[in-house]
């Protein structure tokens, strides 16, 4: 079947009552609130749901939108503002890392490969023979894969918008043939097909890689691509004023970004911590792809979030990295170097960006994690690979901070036309129970197992809710921003409760993208107490990036030196009872 021949037969998200969702809403966030403030949020919902709110308008507005033709989700409208309306950094906050399994191959050879890899594989979305992707025989929406190639985050104020082909501006596939290489701060233009439609093999693209290595140093303008965002609007304001929207358009429209660095990595930590930042200068993070090469070989990507999630991106990467390589081949291909027309003004703003970057990136602590266990003895276990994980991370929380705290776990939700991601809160009341089990020395084995048991059967019930897009807060979202986008009113008072504020107020942000050609997968964490989780629980090992504010590494430093121990805690427990 073509590739989006299932996107319009695909179910609508669903769009939950106001009554569900205030009821999942109340429910999901008692475990996290004192009596005091759980009788605060329901006086705040019952005021949602009574006669006269505005809520209910809001909520009839947004069914008629969902039922628009030109439509595809009720949630079109919230992923533009949730992602393009943030007005932060997207470089290390918002932005993604993949760490590729280790290759024989030097960086001029491994950047080639992965180039024409893409390319490649580009070119069956454009022809439609990529196979559409399915899960459980339930075919998936492919949609995410149309914002993959040529796809550019443009600055705004008071919100980004995105560039990409498959839209009014651009109808169809991209039909540019060219990337941009970054190396020491210079941007190069990298022709990889031929005027006569012919993509280059990667023997040809090494050549070509090779004299882009032998280019000086660039000016680091991409070093103002790590600004909060409206800050980066105007200072790409400023670069078109002074003569650069040919290049800045050049920039964009390229199929994607491939970054060349010259340092060598002393460990998988360190590689991954230059992925999700790295230097700013020799990095443009509003790129939808950019394809990281060090100087050893090993590699991997930065992806910028707003149209794409991670099981796209994964989908591509296990086909890039799975590529035969090609090979022949005697033509050149075209490169030139990409020149910025900059200002003693400009300069000074991209040094002054480059070192507020570094300070940043400085200010947040990391750390891989290999635990001894596997998705294969989980289940052994009789237990979802998923739950063990989140109910490990629970504990070891609890044992690192003390506490429980909100968690949050992306959910996939491609089943459905355009589906993207559901949030769902990890804490439980039998969440609750367990923990406070496995912290009762009076508690026997077989309390603690039942405990972890009926934990367990909550995080997969309330995972596949998730995924049927039954669940609370991106619904009450979204009615919160339409309530801004049409000109305001009087704030409701659920948005003022001591749930919203407090369930969403993660101390764990919490993703998991498994593949088998991925070392580590990670992104910054989202608070000022957060640690941030990106994990991989695979039939033969369990790999972890975590990452948190420098001033809770200590924190972050007991939670990786627990969980290894809370692991084999409940191994031998569930192992003992059966």
């Amino acid at each position: 079947m073509p590739t989006f021949s299932h996107e319009d037969e695909l179910p609508r998200v669903p769009l939950p009552t106001l009554q569900e969702t205030a009821d999942r809403f109340l429910a999901w966030s008692a475990p996290l609130l004192t009596a005091d403030e759980l009788a605060e949020t329901e006086a705040a919902v019952a005021e949602l749901l009574a006669p006269g709110s505005p809520a209910h308008a809001l909520h009839a507005d947004l069914v008629a939108y969902d039922a628009r033709p030109d439509v595809a989700s009720w949630l079109d409208e919230f992923w533009r503002d949730r992602y393009l309306g943030r007005r932060d950094r997207i470089a290390l906050n918002a932005n993604f890392f993949f760490l590729f399994q280790d290759s024989p191959l030097g960086q001029v050879e491994r950047a080639a490969q992965l180039t024409a890899s893409t390319v490649a594989f580009k070119a069956t979305i454009d022809d439609e023979t990529l196979p559409a992707a399915e899960q459980r025989g339930r075919p998936l929406s492919m949609h995410q894969n149309r914002f993959l190639f040529s796809a550019t985050r443009i600055p705004g104020d008071p919100r980004d918008t995105s560039r990409n082909p498959y839209s009014p501006e651009w109808p169809g596939p991209s039909r540019e043939r060219h990337v941009v290489v970054l190396h020491r701060g210079a941007l190069v233009r990298l022709d990889v097909i031929d005027p006569d439609g012919r993509p280059y093999t990667a023997e040809e693209l090494a050549a070509a890689l090779r004299e882009v290595l032998r280019e000086g140093p660039g000016d680091g303008v991409g070093a103002l691509t790590s600004k909060a965002r409206a800050e980066w609007a105007a200072s790409r304001a400023a670069l078109i004023d002074a003569g650069n929207a040919e290049v800045l358009d050049e920039l964009e429209r390229a199929l994607f970004c491939v970054v060349l660095e010259d340092g060598t990595p002393e460990s998988p930590l360190a590689a991954a911590d230059r992925l999700l930042h790295g230097d700013a200068a020799n990095r443009w993070f509003d790129k939808a792809v950019s394809l990281v090469v060090f100087a050893d070989g090993r590699a991997g990507i930065n992806g910028e979030h707003c149209n794409l999630d991670g099981t796209t991106i994964v989908a591509y990467l296990d086909a890039i990295l799975t590529a035969e390589p090609t090979t022949g081949g005697d033509a050149v291909p075209a490169t030139r170097r990409l020149e910025f027309v900059l200002d003693d003004a400009l300069r000074a703003d991209i040094a002054d960006a480059r070192a507020a970057f570094a300070d940043y990136a400085a200010a947040v602590a990391t750390r891989t994690l290999s635990v001894d266990f596997d998705a294969e003895r989980a289940k052994a276990l009789k237990c979802s690979p998923d739950a063990f994980a989140q109910l490990a991370f629970q504990l070891t929380h609890q044992r690192a901070k003390g506490h429980l705290g909100a968690t949050y776990e992306s959910i996939a939700t491609r089943a459905f036309r355009h589906g993207r991601t559901e949030a769902m809160r990890v804490v439980t009341p039998e969440v609750v129970a367990f923990v406070a089990a496995m912290e009762d020395p009076a508690a026997d084995a077989h309390t603690r197992r039942e405990a972890f048991r009926a934990a367990a059967d909550a995080h997969v019930a309330r995972a596949k809710e998730c995924q049927a897009g039954q669940a609370p807060e991106q619904h009450l979202w979204e009615l919160q921003l339409r309530q801004k986008r049409q000109g305001g009113g009087e704030p409701m008072a659920v948005f003022d409760s001591p749930a919203w504020r407090i369930v969403r107020d993660d101390y764990l942000s919490t993703s998991a993208v498994p593949s088998a050609n991925i070392q580590y997968f990670g992104f910054g964490s989202t608070s000022e107490k957060c640690i941030g989780v990106g994990y991989a629980m695979l039939p033969d090992r369990f790999d972890l990036y975590l990452s948190t504010p420098a001033t809770v590494a200590e924190q972050m430093a007991v939670f990786a030196r627990e969980l290894p121990a809370v692991v084999r805690e409940l191994e031998a427990l569930l192992t003992d009872g059966g």
